[in-house]
């Protein structure tokens, strides 16, 4: 088949890869525009970018989707299929011109966490078991036909940056058997299923707001599932900032008001006070440092039993 692949992120470069080494024709990669990024505001490729360019593949950054000139470009490829991971959403003008259809791979076992952010809030949900769809788009987002789906344990300590390593190199292999199937005609779409249906809305940085008062477990799922992106954190020392990045919880009872230090020491770690129990936390990272594991943040830190973590 002859493809328009379409994608933005990390998340998106093994599938193009994957495509790139397959029997179907890239006729081109459209990606978001090179954007200012990071402190110093640099402008800065879309990790897609520098693998198109490597692949030898035609790039289109068009301002906007429904730019006319953009539109009348990808008519004038008269693709069979586009291959949609991780970009925006197409309009029904783009939609209406690939004579196939187009495909979409997400991360998550659909209709469960159609969104923005499936694979963070099946942590923060402490979900066991995860996947990726590929599916027919339709204009309703995340809606149309499943072509394949395959599932995943999730590790329990596992973050949500490295689901989606693991999650993105699947995906790819499930994209390519997706395409290859729709054109052998072994691959038939089936309507997603009206049971479980949830949604996974963008988040924001306050999404990472630990509130002590919650159960070891849950805020544990909050830490995992907030690494890398928006991160964990509370407030403490006057108002500052500590990113959390990994914990593990404290069996057992403790009495100490949630947020309180209950341990501050090599040999017990540091330890925090929750709804039901502790939870050590075992990777921190204070406003304007590096990351860190808790037992140097310790040492360069004055942090003592009962002192207050969060607001």
């Amino acid at each position: 088949m002859k493809l328009v692949f379409m994608g933005t992120p990390q998340f998106a470069v093994p599938s193009l890869r994957a495509l790139a080494g397959s029997r179907h024709e890239i006729a081109a990669v459209v990606t978001n525009p090179d954007r200012p990024a990071g402190r110093g505001r640099k402008v800065t490729p879309p990790p897609i970018k520098p693998v198109s360019e490597e692949l030898e593949l035609e790039l289109v950054q068009p301002p906007s989707l429904r730019d006319p000139e953009f539109i009348d470009q990808l008519s004038q490829l008269g693709a069979d299929l586009f291959v949609v991971v991780a970009f925006s959403i197409l309009p029904r003008s783009l939609l209406r011109l690939p004579m196939v259809g187009s495909v979409n791979l997400h991360p998550s076992l659909l209709p469960a966490y159609r969104g923005a952010a499936p694979i963070v809030w099946a942590l923060f949900n402490g979900d066991t078991e995860t996947g990726v769809t590929s599916f027919l788009l339709t204009p309703r987002v995340n809606a149309g036909d499943v072509l394949i789906q395959e599932r995943v344990a999730i590790q329990e300590d596992e973050t949500a940056g490295e689901l989606e390593v693991r999650l993105r190199e699947l995906g790819a292999r499930v994209l390519v058997n997706s395409i290859d199937g729709l054109e052998d005609g072994t691959v038939k779409p089936v309507p997603q299923s009206a049971q479980g249906l949830s949604q996974a809305r963008k988040l924001t940085k306050e999404d990472g707001r630990i509130d002590w008062k919650q159960p070891s477990a849950q805020i544990h799922n909050l830490i995992r599932g907030a690494n890398p992106t928006p991160g964990a954190f509370c407030d403490w020392q006057g108002g500052q900032t500590l990113k959390i990045h990994r914990s593990k919880s404290r069996p057992g009872p403790c009495v100490s008001a949630p947020g309180t230090v209950v341990a501050a020491d090599e040999g017990s770690g540091l330890q925090v006070a929750t709804g039901d129990g502790a939870l050590e936390l075992t990777q921190v990272q204070p406003a304007g440092k590096p990351s860190m594991d808790a037992a140097a943040f310790l040492r360069g830190h004055q942090v003592t039993v009962g002192m207050r973590l969060g607001r």
